[in-house]
């Protein structure tokens, strides 16, 4: 294979230290022609200047406020000069090897608009966390990651089309994004990523899960396991994704089952755990959909 720049892109919020285990993975990859881009989303308790300081050879972005997670990315994709796209959530940290079996996935074919390696979690380092995804099913809209918490025993190693691709480590080919466009910036955390691998799908490309790619994942550093930040947005925007994603017939009755089944059962799930501030945040969630109707199909264009 020949080395086209791959323009790695990961976002900053706080914990500069875990940023920089990821860049000192990076360091060690033997994929010669990479451009890495950090973006600090305006971190509000941690100074991030250590990053630069420590990684001088990085390109930093300062970004003045918070706008998400998808606009901290989206920053970073317009100032790449690569022919790929490599997002890297900051709370991972990769093989040696990993970038090459990625960009020759892509090179094979014209017709792949994603690729997502196989990923692993951190703390327990022989047990998957994505192995691909399934599809949306058609009312509820879950999704499951094949192979989460299975013991990595060679399973699956086979590379293979998949529904979605990981958020945390995903590429993309420059000339897809200037295709199909940026993420979604109305998400702000969550959803982005399957509503832009929807869009790559729309548009007639293939997604692939590449398991001779191998991420670490230290998972949800920055907003918690079970934060009101992170229900309020996932559930925000599970009801964003059927307005924007689904249509017909199909889409009235997601947005049925996800109003009347799915909004009082978190809601009574979490007051009967006594976490009415996860309940608030689920109640938060659908307000904001009904209150915000107009702008949904909204998208970024790379420019």
């Amino acid at each position: 294979m020949d080395h086209p720049l791959v323009s790695v892109v990961t976002v900053n919020y706080d914990h500069p230290e875990v940023t920089c285990a990821l860049l000192e993975s990076l360091r060690h990859v033997t994929y010669p022609n990479l451009e890495i881009i950090v973006v600090d989303n305006a971190s509000p308790n941690d100074d991030p200047a250590i990053i630069k300081q420590l990684y001088p050879e990085i390109v930093f972005i300062q970004s003045e406020k918070n706008l998400g997670f998808a606009n901290g990315n989206n920053q970073g994709i317009k100032k790449a000069k690569g022919d790929y796209i490599m997002l890297l959530n900051n709370d991972t940290e990769v093989e040696p090897g990993f970038f090459e079996p990625l960009v020759n996935k892509l090179q094979s074919d014209p017709n792949i608009g994603m690729v997502s390696p196989k990923i692993r979690f951190y703390h327990s380092r022989d047990t998957i966390q994505f192995a691909g995804y399934t599809a949306f099913t058609a009312v509820t809209l879950r999704q499951y990651l094949i192979g989460l918490n299975e013991i990595d025993t060679g399973q699956y190693d086979l590379c293979v089309p998949t529904e979605s691709i990981h958020g945390a480590a995903v590429m993309v080919p420059m000339s897809v994004i200037k295709h199909v466009g940026l993420m979604a910036e109305l998400y702000f955390l969550y959803y982005e990523e399957h509503d832009w691998a929807e869009r790559i799908k729309n548009a007639g490309y293939q997604l692939y899960f590449v398991p001779e790619s191998l991420v670490f994942h230290k998972e949800s550093v920055s907003t918690g396991k079970l934060s009101p930040l992170k229900t309020y947005y996932i559930n925000r925007n599970r009801f964003l994704f059927a307005r924007r994603n689904i249509k017909g017939i199909k889409k009235h009755m997601a947005l049925l089952y996800l109003t009347l089944i799915a909004l009082p059962k978190g809601i009574i799930a979490h007051l009967s755990e006594q976490r009415a501030d996860l309940a608030k945040a689920i109640w938060k969630a659908y307000v904001w959909n009904f209150v915000h109707f107009s702008d949904i199909n909204k998208n970024q264009v790379l420019k």
